[in-house]
């Protein structure tokens, strides 16, 4: 009995599925609100990527920095973006529609503060102009998910494929410098959930150029910090972390987690966006090495987007789970996932926190035994 209770209720799917019952709910008032509210729901989801090309476009032609200092006119945008002013138009009342611009009743637009917003948020701009990578994988999403070519965002990301991927300095340039401008809402956003007081030393391992232990040793003046990473990558982390002001208390320490042991003395490390990169296997040596160089004691500190397991998420279980499959090496794991990868390698007080903004990143803690 209990399994009958449970079980999907078949009728009410038959019912949603049956045109003429479509066509009675759109006549029926207590059910009006209830068919609108799926069919808008409905054509979002087709439009979506109509939405997110629009913004591509208002992105690429820098519109929402040219109207920072007041609206526009259409004639003078189309002329500001090279476009005629009727395609001009098209793109300014979409941008509307989407809540980046508003239209005036002179004619002319201005920024909306959705839009004016967007250019507050780090990265954000950047990100989306390397979605063309994203989008081409897209363009045959059948294709992606029968893994049957090479995608663009695997020759993007290189070094998920192992550090002779990652050797050329011009290569982890690019991606290094796209991993930096995303973090600071991600270092922002971990450290409320994560406590540092009782840390000595804290080790970035697969921490970039520097980014999220920027963030750390502003926050934390008494902390010691090491940056594990590719050694093509770290070129470009003592330039980053000297125009901070923090070079010398960070200690670099060049190596690749696949080959090599990881360095000891910290008493907590942390894998900021790492583990979503890659597949199980190559997380659980990861997670082995981590708690191999931890002291009795020490903190393991996993901060990244997270699925939402047995419910899905929105942006997680639909963007990074897409996203890191374009990768073709990577998986969005849900916290009880990561939090078994962690008790599996001998991590014991596992401390599950979902970030207040799912997107941005969630974090899942845990403990070397004492003994």
């Amino acid at each position: 009995m209990p399994a009958a209770r449970t079980a999907p209720r078949g009728w009410i799917l038959r019912l949603a599925a049956s045109r003429r019952f479509q066509s009675l709910a759109a006549r029926i008032p207590g059910l009006r609100n209830m068919a609108r509210s799926e069919g808008a729901a409905l054509f979002d989801i087709m439009a979506g990527f109509v939405n997110s090309q629009v913004l591509l476009a208002i992105i690429e032609l820098r519109v929402l920095h040219l109207l920072q200092d007041g609206p526009l006119t259409v004639d003078r945008l189309a002329e500001l973006c090279a476009l005629s002013p009727d395609r001009m138009q098209v793109l300014l009342r979409a941008g509307a529609a989407l809540g980046l611009l508003k239209a005036r009743r002179d004619g002319r637009f201005g920024l909306a503060v959705r839009g004016a917003a967007m250019m507050g948020v780090p990265g954000l701009e950047q990100m989306v102009l390397h979605h063309r990578a994203l989008y081409a994988d897209l363009a045959d999403p059948v294709a992606l998910l029968r893994a049957e070519r090479v995608t663009q965002l695997a020759q993007f990301w290189p070094y998920v494929f192992g550090a002779g991927g990652a050797a050329d300095p011009k290569v982890a340039a690019t991606y290094s410098d796209l991993m930096a401008e995303s973090q600071v809402l991600v270092a922002e956003d971990t450290l409320r959930m994560v406590d540092l007081s009782s840390v000595r030393r804290l080790m970035d391992v697969g921490g970039g150029t520097g980014a999220f232990l920027i963030e750390v040793a502003r926050a934390h003046p008494h902390l010691e910090l090491d940056l594990f990473d590719l050694p093509a990558v770290l070129e470009g982390a003592a330039t980053r972390l000297a125009r901070a002001g923090v070079s010398r208390r960070v200690s670099l320490h060049p190596g690749s987690f696949r080959d090599d042991a990881l360095p000891l003395g910290a008493d907590a490390i942390s894998l900021v966006r790492v583990l979503y990169d890659h597949d199980d296997a190559t997380v659980r040596r990861l997670v082995a090495a981590v708690y191999a160089a931890l002291p009795p004691g020490g903190q393991v500190i996993v901060s990244e987007p997270m699925s939402g397991g047995a419910r899905p998420d929105r942006a997680t279980d639909v963007y990074f789970a897409i996203y890191t499959l374009a990768m073709q090496t990577g998986r969005t794991r849900s916290p009880d996932a990561i939090a078994e990868i962690l008790t599996e390698a001998g991590f014991i007080n596992i401390n599950k926190r979902t970030g207040f903004r799912s997107f941005v990143t969630s974090v899942v803690a845990g403990q070397k035994p004492q003994t």
